[in-house]
């Protein structure tokens, strides 16, 4: 395992501003969205729409990548992100959503998700998982990837591509029809070959005019996801695992959710939508 320093938390710079002519989310502004009362499957037009969202998500994401090297800040990465969501008509949809302050989330060693970007400069051998979600027609679109910092060692590389190998396998196993548990099976059956942790609290989620509409995806196989799939229903899969214990600490800031073992953890995350024969996936770049 890397001998890296835990992380610390770092220096905030000011909140970003977007434009404008740039539509915002309901949330914004408040401490709470709105309680989504409407269908989990969606419009024919809402979908379209969610396209469009998804891959200026995964754009941005792509790009904020680009920048990933060590000695570079989160707060860089972010600064990446946001301009080029604004640039595209976007808003960034986590900067003010419960009043997290920044416009995508940076989550790098043993953070399990939710890192917030700030002055900590990435590391020779650390991985960072980037978190951007786009909101744009009235929709959003959320992706999330684990990326390495240079030279990375083993352990960590293989838990970065087993991840994302967990990702696709969960989504080859979204089919109409099917019970959502069938997903979280999936995903922990193929966590379990290799030791892994599987994080039970933070899970998948509904998805469409609202961040987080109450559909719950859970990434194990949980006997309380019996909601059956149906076409045209938009949710994400995104399975965080980890080299240790599936059990954290959440620090001071009320956001940045770290492992409690403080062993290394992995995510991927794509926004879908069930079709009749599978899955679309929307956040495509």
């Amino acid at each position: 395992m890397s001998g890296q320093s835990l992380l610390i938390p770092g220096e905030l710079s000011p909140p970003r501003s977007v434009p404008g002519n740039i539509r915002r989310p309901e949330y914004v502004g408040k401490s709470a969205p709105k309680p989504y009362t409407g269908p989990e499957v969606q419009t024919p037009e809402t979908i379209e729409a969610m396209r469009t969202a998804g891959r200026i998500a995964a754009q941005a994401m792509a790009e904020a990548a680009k920048h990933i090297a060590p000695g570079v800040t989160t707060d860089e990465l972010d600064r990446v992100a946001h301009e080029f969501m604004c640039d595209h008509g976007a808003y960034p949809s986590t900067l003010g959503y419960r009043g997290f302050p920044k416009s995508l989330c940076t989550s790098v060693n043993e953070v399990i998700c939710h890192g917030i970007p700030d002055s900590t400069e990435l590391r020779d051998g650390d991985i960072v998982n980037l978190d951007v979600t786009a909101y744009i027609g009235g929709v959003h679109g959320d992706n999330n990837a684990t990326y390495l910092v240079g030279d990375v060692d083993d352990e960590s590389r293989l838990l970065v591509e087993r991840t994302r190998e967990a990702l696709n396998r969960a989504i080859k196993a979204v089919r109409p029809g099917r019970q959502i548990n069938v997903i979280g099976r999936v995903i922990e059956s193929y966590a379990k070959r290799f030791g892994y942790g599987v994080v039970r609290d933070f899970t998948g989620h509904g998805i469409n005019t609202s961040f987080h509409s109450g559909l719950i995806i859970p990434h194990y196989d949980s006997p309380h996801a019996t909601t059956v799939m149906q076409p045209g229903m938009t949710f994400t899969i995104e399975p965080m695992l980890t080299l240790g214990t599936h059990e954290y600490d959440l620090w001071d800031d009320g956001w940045t959710v770290v492992t409690k073992d403080r062993r290394r953890t992995a995510q991927f995350e794509h926004t879908l939508v069930v079709t009749d024969s599978g899955a679309e996936i929307l956040t495509l770049p």
